[in-house]
């Protein structure tokens, strides 16, 4: 399912809802888990999983940006600093598994948020994934998802 992207105030919010067949534990391990989180963001690490602590990010030349963590309630909420926007991971219970939903709040949209959305649109179908047992091919997916994205940025930005 596409994310759902509006103008807010202070700029735009991309939401992604998915339902999930597996516990809000589980999930909520490959979020915060530096065994887990490879295997769908490689460049991903929770340094302290505190409020105030810190992920950092893998440049790949060396060096390391630090994500601040916003909010944090094990099990239930992760939001963190993605640069000068936000992500926030929302966990819930449901009677056959548990509903994840991320929230993209970005300041400006630019020729990259497109490439943003279809990450994480990407990301979320590998955790699935990975919680059932397949792959995916992330390239083939990303492209896709991709051009999606930018049809969806310029929907927004005509309104």
């Amino acid at each position: 399912m596409i994310a759902r992207i509006e103008k807010v105030e202070n700029g735009y919010s991309a939401i992604y809802k998915r339902h999930l067949k597996h516990s809000v534990a589980e999930v909520w391990s490959y979020l915060t888990d530096n065994e887990k989180l490879p295997k769908w963001f490689s460049e991903l690490r929770v340094d302290e999983l505190r409020e105030g602590g810190v992920i950092k990010f893998d440049m790949g030349d060396g060096t390391f940006e630090e994500l601040t963590i916003l909010e944090l309630k094990l099990h239930s909420v992760l939001e963190f600093t993605w640069w000068p926007d936000t992500v926030r991971f929302e966990l819930s219970e449901e009677p056959d598994g548990c509903s994840l939903v991320l929230i993209e709040k970005i300041n400006n949209l630019t020729d990259h948020t497109p490439r943003d959305l279809a990450g994480w649109h990407v990301c979320l179908d590998v955790i699935s994934a990975l919680l059932d047992g397949r792959t995916i091919e992330r390239k083939d997916e990303w492209e896709i998802w991709y051009e999606k994205y930018v049809k969806e940025i310029e929907k927004v930005t005509l309104q």
